[in-house]
């Protein structure tokens, strides 16, 4: 077993766990709110996640420190979910539980993430515009796009859905004509 296939193993049980909790609780919202911020904070802190992923420091010390940082931040699902992990000993792998969450999220609520490369930003009319042909598309209730500049592009853009990639970009159809040159 690959050290991915052991980390998911570990982390799905415990995301589908909170997004069960939370869909029965009515706060999905609140509990993804909070977990933006958490793994927001975690993103830019290193020494948050190494005091976290350090057997030495207590659990009582971990607990101490989630209260001090979170406590009046949190929806209290969110932070018992926090205290559980640390009981368990689970709270180093809170970046990836995070991930597995929204993962689950927007499969259950039919969201699609459309990762767009671009050589320059998409107006507001160009965002729409794409968002309503990728729901066409993927028979998807909501489309989050995670737009990215990539100067290497002449022109055009790359969509990727998942596995899926939709290259309309000069630099893709000049790739398409060589392969096809090539070929023949």
């Amino acid at each position: 077993m690959s050290t991915n296939q052991l980390l998911s193993k570990i982390s799905t049980p415990y995301a589908e766990a909170l997004l069960d909790s939370a869909r029965d609780s009515s706060v999905l919202t609140e509990i993804n709110q909070d977990l933006s911020l958490i793994s927001n904070i975690l993103s830019r802190s290193e020494e948050l996640k190494t005091f976290f992923g350090n057997p030495l420091i207590s659990i009582e010390s971990k607990k101490d420190a989630v209260n001090t940082l979170f406590a009046d931040q949190l929806n209290n699902l969110t932070l018992r979910f926090l205290f559980l992990l640390i009981e368990r000993r689970r709270i180093s792998f809170l970046a990836m539980i995070i991930d597995k969450y929204f993962s689950l999220f927007y499969q259950f609520d039919l969201t699609i993430i459309a990762e767009i490369l671009t050589p320059i930003a998409l107006t507001e009319l160009q965002q729409a515009e794409l968002i309503a042909k990728i729901k066409s598309i993927t028979s998807s209730r909501t489309v989050k796009l995670v737009i990215k500049l990539d100067q290497n592009l002449i022109a055009g853009f790359v969509i990727k859905l998942g596995s899926k990639v939709i290259d309309t970009s000069l630099q893709g159809k000049l790739k398409d004509m060589s392969y096809y040159l090539n070929s023949v």
